[in-house]
This record gives C-alpha cells, structure tokens and sequence, in this order.
C-alpha cells in the first residue's frame, strides 16, 4: 500500500515559512555585517597611514633648526606684541600687535608638534628664549632678535614712544624671520615646514610694509 504523505498543514507551513525567512534574513546580514567590517577597517587602516605620513613627513636638520629657531624667535614677538594693549597709543599699532598674536600664536604650537612628532628636543632658554642677551655671543644669535637691554626699553616706554620704538625694533625682527624662513625654502626637506616659511615671508613682509608706514606717520 502507498504511503501518502500529506503536505504540512496550515499553520505549520506557516511557521517552517517564518523560520526560513529569519534564516536567510540572518545570512544576509552576517555577509554584509562582514563586508562592512572589512571595508572600515581598510578605512580606518587608510586613515591611519594617512596621519601617520603627514605627521612623520620626511624632514633634514634645515627642518629641525628652522623650528627651534623660530619658536624662541616667534615668543620674543609674542612678548613684544602683549606690551601694545596697555602701552601703545597709535590704534594701528594695536591692531598690528594683534594680528602678531593671533598669527604667532598658532604657529608656535605647530612648530611645536613637527619637533615632538620628529623626536628632537623643544628649545630651552640656552637656544635663545626671549629676554636673552643675543649680543652675548653664546652661539645662538638670531636676526633680529631684541638685546635684554632693548626688551627694558620697550617694556619702560608708553605712548608715542613706545608707538616708535616697537615699530623699529619689530621691522628688525620680522627682517630676521624672514631671512630664517628663505633659507628654510632653499635647505629645508619638510613640505609642511617649507609652507609654513612661505606663509611666514608672506605675512611678515607685508607686516614691514606697515610697520614703515606707521614711523613715517607717527
């Protein structure tokens, strides 16, 4: 006698649909879940590397003495741009002391990072910190850089006086910038350091320009 096998009844083919269902639901999800697994890590991988390089960018000593000399050389301008708000009289002095901050600021904290990305050792006051006697012949001159005897001056003058004599003795100082900042484009290897010595002849030239214009207004 033949047996007769009966298709599932109602309710249960019902069930065996959902669970069929939730299965192939299931596979699709772990294939896609593990494809999308794959595709951030190689992101993220991607991402990585792409720090790592622009952090870790080739560079030569021109790069690493460029950035310990500016950094000193950019506090001492910092220090000298702090004096205006309470000494200078001349507004456009003012402004210009500000836009010297607002500009140096950032750039020190840049520079900053390249030495400590780079492992090379952050400037000490034996390399030429404000306040230092550049005159003293320690080995470290920069151009441009104020004398401790100039620094007094400038901090003792107010008004006018003070309006003169910061305009004089920052024209020598951005002069001193910008010859640092050229010989780091002609010996300089890092991309970000050279851009940053573009940026620097830039703005400080045209930093001169005004700073001329306001001796020969005052």
């Amino acid at each position: 006698m033949t047996a007769i096998t009966h298709a599932p009844r109602g309710p249960l083919r019902r069930r065996l649909a959902v669970v069929s269902a939730a299965v192939a639901a299931g596979l699709l999800l772990a294939a896609c879940g593990g494809q999308d697994g794959k595709e951030g890590a190689e992101h993220g991988s991607a991402h990585s590397s792409a720090t790592t390089r622009s952090t870790n960018g080739a560079f030569n000593g021109a790069d690493v003495h460029f950035a310990q000399m500016m950094i000193p050389h950019h506090q001492q301008a910092l220090e000298m741009a702090r004096l205006a708000p309470g000494r200078a009289s001349d507004a456009q002095v003012k402004q210009l002391a500000a836009r010297i901050e607002k500009a140096q600021d950032p750039e020190i904290r840049t520079m900053s990072s390249w030495l400590k990305s780079w492992g090379k050792p952050q400037p000490t006051p034996a390399d030429g910190m404000p306040g230092m006697d550049h005159g003293s012949g320690d080995g470290h001159d920069m151009d441009g850089m104020m004398s401790q005897k100039e620094m007094d001056r400038l901090k003792a003058a107010k008004g006018v006086t003070f309006d003169r004599d910061f305009a004089r003795l920052m024209i020598e100082h951005h002069k001193g910038a910008i010859a640092m900042a050229k010989d780091e484009q002609k010996d300089g290897r890092n991309a970000a350091a050279k851009k940053l010595a573009g940026d620097i002849i830039t703005g400080q030239s045209a930093e001169v320009t005004t700073l001329h214009t306001i001796l020969d207004r005052l």
